[in-house]
């Protein structure tokens, strides 16, 4: 069951209503200082937060990154927030860059995923939470039988990661776990992360999403916008950023609800409603590759008898599917190139078949709804929130 978090839980938060509007739903500064304030000292656990928000529940993750996940200190695993998994599939020997990193729950997991030939570099803008993250490398460099630790973090803002020191076409892989809502320039994030991965990099991400944009009421209030829910995009405008900055179109690969219990935020919410969901982002060639027919070999450790692309395209192992130019170019030109076997597509003329681009943005909001028609469940059960994990 989803924890509902309650006023009482949140010291101090009568502070916080005494001056809960921002000058400027644009100032940046405003907004970084208010995002550090807000986790740098008034949210010093999980508890503290009074939302679900950023701590939504995520998909079911397999044995390896389950373990992985178990084997983080539990002080850092305490200071967790995130709206979903940020765990993509093919970790071994990658770089990985972290965006708002936090105490670095998932930098860990993942530098134990990666193994000793990878790298994971974590970024965040706040003193205390790079504190406990720094303070336990040496922890679980011993605790994962690492010579040399394979992790660092790096203080900084997610909009300007060039400035930060990180260089550009360098990482395989960059995650965020419900930070870019946290962000007064979304599209800045969106083109850092593009400079800074390699061609063929994805970024694979979580995030909070509204099924509308948003009141300047709501853009400048404190609590929602430290909660992850008044800075959060309309969902269509990560498709209208991903194609203008130059990525690959938002493959959506999971959504969860994410409630609004309390009637003070509801009031100043009105009707607006909110999901969490993970998108995979690819820097594809300019050259792109014809839609083909694909068959998966297997051999991503975990994923051996399906790897789940997003929410509807699923390869079981050995089996042939037709997937589109975009798809096609996406799995060849990165880390996947090598897990598929490529064959021309069955026709050169595909009508409506599913080997066409299908340029249409998936809305998570009707996806659930259609879920909750069909009797399905749309929520996973809680995973990895807390020191226990699915």
């Amino acid at each position: 069951m989803l924890r509902v978090y309650r006023l009482e839980n949140c010291p101090n938060l009568s502070e916080f209503y005494t001056g809960n509007k921002m000058t400027s739903a644009t100032d940046g500064t405003e907004v970084h200082d208010s995002v550090k304030d807000y986790y740098g000292k008034r949210v010093k656990t999980v508890d503290d937060l009074q939302t679900q928000a950023c701590v939504a529940p995520g998909r079911k993750v397999t044995k390896p990154v389950r373990e992985a996940i178990g084997l983080v200190h539990e002080v850092v695993t305490s200071k967790y927030y995130g709206c979903g998994l940020v765990i993509p599939e093919k970790l071994e020997g990658m770089k990985i860059l972290d965006l708002g990193s936090g105490s670095g729950r998932d930098c860990f997991a993942l530098s134990k995923l990666v193994g000793p030939t990878g790298h994971v570099t974590g970024i965040d803008m706040t003193d205390e939470q790079l504190d406990v993250a720094r303070e336990y490398i040496g922890y679980h460099t011993k605790k994962f039988g690492y010579t040399k630790p394979n992790i660092d973090f790096v203080k900084g803002y997610i909009e300007r990661l060039t400035e930060a020191g990180l260089p550009t076409n360098n990482y395989d892989i960059i995650v965020s776990n419900c930070v870019v809502n946290l962000s007064p320039d979304k599209k800045a994030v969106l083109q850092e992360s593009y400079n800074v991965l390699k061609e063929g990099g994805e970024l694979f991400f979580s995030d909070v999403y509204a099924d509308r944009t948003l009141e300047e009421s709501v853009r400048k209030h404190k609590v929602l916008w430290g909660e992850c829910i008044a800075g959060a995009l309309w969902w269509k405008e990560v498709h209208d950023l991903a194609a203008e900055i130059g990525f690959s179109k938002p493959y959506m690969v999971s959504v969860s609800p994410i409630p609004v219990d309390r009637d003070d935020f509801k009031e100043v919410l009105g009707d607006a409603k909110f999901v969490s969901v993970t998108y995979r982002l690819f820097k594809l060639p300019t050259k792109k590759c014809e839609s083909s027919q694909v068959i998966y070999n297997g051999d991503i450790p975990g994923y051996e008898e399906v790897f789940n692309f997003d929410y509807k395209t699923n390869f079981k192992t050995n089996d042939i599917n037709s997937v589109d130019e975009n798809i096609a170019t996406a799995l060849k030109s990165s880390r996947f190139g090598d897990e598929f076997d490529f064959q021309p597509p069955a026709k050169k003329s595909c009508g409506t078949s599913a080997c066409c681009a299908d340029s249409k943005p998936e809305d998570p909001f009707v996806y659930l709804e259609e879920k909750k028609k069909k009797g399905e469940v749309v929520a996973p059960p809680p995973c990895c929130t807390d020191s226990k994990c699915c």
